[in-house]
């Protein structure tokens, strides 16, 4: 029987085993007679006993926390029908309770449910959030290393891309220096170096008449 199935019912005494869940209600066992019996949501209000918390002087704790200090400490357990009894079990076994705030009706309770858990060999488990918070820290580090190697994936490439191109430069470079020169074309001569043209002769003078 495990404790995460361990609920009391509003105007029922005693714990329950939940069986199953229906959409009116519910199927439990009791833990005392081990009668089973249908009871209904409209009528009756359920609490696993694992999600109730317990007012403290300082943050409230689940009420498994003070089971387990109840186990821990030799201390027999008080009558539930002495109010004054039980109240100073308490007071010493969880100094930390907010008497003001926790009736002795509640402290009465815990009393008779331990009883009836220790009973039934009913291992008690507080909850461990931490465990959840880190399900999800990790999940959030998993993505976000995954969003950094996505973002750095473009930069690795990019120095291949730059190594590749200093490669074809060199050959290019290589292959300009193996190529034969080329010899200059020669200069056509300027118009000042050509030849001087031949001058013209100068017509014969014509003969005057006595």
């Amino acid at each position: 029987m495990e404790y995460s199935k361990i609920i009391s019912v509003t105007g029922l005494g005693g714990l329950f085993e939940l069986l199953s869940s229906k959409a009116d209600g519910a199927i439990v066992r009791s833990l005392e007679d081990k009668s089973t019996r249908f009871v209904s949501s409209r009528v009756h209000n359920f609490s696993h006993l694992e999600s109730i918390e317990i007012f403290t002087v300082r943050d409230n704790v689940n009420l498994a926390d003070v089971f387990l200090a109840m186990q821990k400490d030799t201390t027999p357990l008080p009558s539930e029908k002495d109010n004054a009894a039980v109240k100073k079990y308490f007071e010493a076994v969880y100094p930390d309770m907010d008497f003001e705030r926790v009736y002795t009706s509640d402290m009465k309770k815990m009393v008779k449910w331990l009883g009836i858990l220790t009973a039934n060999n009913i291992e008690i488990k507080a909850p461990q959030p931490e465990e959840e918070e880190e399900t999800v820290d990790s999940e959030d580090k998993q993505e976000a290393e995954a969003v950094k190697d996505a973002e750095a994936a473009p930069q690795k490439a990019a120095p291949k891309k730059t190594e590749k191109k200093k490669e074809e430069a060199a050959e290019e470079e290589k292959e300009a220096k193996s190529a034969p020169k080329k010899k200059a074309a020669p200069k056509k001569a300027e118009a000042s170096e050509e030849e001087p043209a031949p001058k013209k002769k100068a017509a014969p003078k014509k003969k005057t008449k006595e």
